[in-house]
């Protein structure tokens, strides 16, 4: 059943962002900014984590989590360092994701050539 939670979740946010992109002028960028502050204000008060509970790696997916990833990490380290583990708390959740996407960015770049 966590399948089909997990699906129906990644399904609703997909949907949420293309009701909002076909029917405003917000741009994909505008919209992929909007769904961070949402994850990361929904895991402020820690209801992101009780959706990750209930739909398992579904809510892994979606570009919510890069916003849980970021407060997440920030307010575990805050708890540690005070103030300072704020700012450095929020990269060592998603140093991976971002060196990844920079590292195969860069490999594509040369592997591929732009159609412009």
């Amino acid at each position: 059943m966590i399948y089909i939670y997990s699906f129906l979740f990644a399904g609703f946010v997909s949907m949420v962002g293309q009701i909002i992109l076909d029917n405003t002028k917000l741009s994909a960028g505008h919209i992929t900014s909007i769904f961070v502050v949402v994850g990361a204000f929904l895991d402020t008060f820690s209801i992101y984590d009780m959706i990750i509970t209930h739909v398992g790696a579904g809510a892994l997916v979606p570009i919510t989590s890069f916003g849980h990833s970021l407060i997440h990490g920030a307010l575990a380290k805050a708890s540690d360092m005070g103030i300072m583990g704020l700012l450095m708390g929020m990269f060592d959740l998603t140093a991976s994701g971002i060196t990844a996407a920079i590292v195969f960015t860069f490999i594509f770049t040369l592997i591929f050539n732009p159609k412009n």
